[in-house]
Protein backbone atom coordinates (compact mmCIF):
# COMPACT_ATOMS: atom_id res chain seq x y z
CA UNK A 1 0.00 0.00 0.00
CA UNK A 2 1.50 3.34 -1.00
CA UNK A 3 2.16 5.95 1.64
CA UNK A 4 0.84 9.49 1.57
CA UNK A 5 1.16 12.70 3.61
CA UNK A 6 -1.31 11.41 6.21
CA UNK A 7 -0.20 7.77 6.35
CA UNK A 8 3.55 7.16 6.35
CA UNK A 9 6.10 5.05 8.23
CA UNK A 10 6.63 5.98 11.90
CA UNK A 11 10.33 6.55 11.20
CA UNK A 12 9.39 9.55 9.04
CA UNK A 13 7.28 11.32 11.66
CA UNK A 14 10.06 13.65 12.84
CA UNK A 15 11.14 14.77 9.38
CA UNK A 16 10.33 18.28 8.21
CA UNK A 17 7.14 18.12 6.12
CA UNK A 18 8.98 19.05 2.91
CA UNK A 19 11.59 16.32 3.44
CA UNK A 20 8.96 13.81 4.57
CA UNK A 21 6.84 14.39 1.46
CA UNK A 22 9.84 13.84 -0.79
CA UNK A 23 10.83 10.73 1.18
CA UNK A 24 7.30 9.36 0.76
CA UNK A 25 7.47 10.00 -2.98
CA UNK A 26 10.84 8.25 -3.28
CA UNK A 27 9.86 5.35 -1.02
CA UNK A 28 6.71 4.69 -3.04
CA UNK A 29 8.75 4.63 -6.24
CA UNK A 30 11.21 2.17 -4.68
CA UNK A 31 8.38 -0.09 -3.51
CA UNK A 32 7.08 -0.16 -7.08
CA UNK A 33 10.53 -1.43 -8.08
CA UNK A 34 10.15 -4.27 -5.54
CA UNK A 35 12.50 -2.93 -2.88
CA UNK A 36 11.94 -4.35 0.61
CA UNK A 37 9.98 -1.88 2.74
CA UNK A 38 12.70 -1.21 5.33
CA UNK A 39 15.33 -0.67 2.67
CA UNK A 40 13.02 1.61 0.69
CA UNK A 41 12.41 3.75 3.76
CA UNK A 42 16.12 4.05 4.58
CA UNK A 43 17.11 4.94 1.02
CA UNK A 44 14.20 7.36 0.59
CA UNK A 45 14.98 9.19 3.83
CA UNK A 46 18.65 9.62 2.91
CA UNK A 47 17.83 10.73 -0.64
CA UNK A 48 15.16 13.16 0.58
CA UNK A 49 17.66 14.84 2.93
CA UNK A 50 20.14 15.06 0.04
CA UNK A 51 17.46 16.48 -2.26
CA UNK A 52 16.49 19.08 0.36
CA UNK A 53 20.08 20.28 0.69
CA UNK A 54 20.44 20.60 -3.08
CA UNK A 55 17.04 22.22 -3.68
CA UNK A 56 16.48 25.00 -1.15
CA UNK A 57 13.03 26.54 -0.96
CA UNK A 58 12.56 29.73 -2.90
CA UNK A 59 11.84 32.48 -0.43
CA UNK A 60 11.00 35.84 -1.93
Amino acid sequence: MPWNKDDYPPSMKNLEPRVRNKAIEIANALLEEDYEEGRAIAIATAKAHEWNENHPEHKE
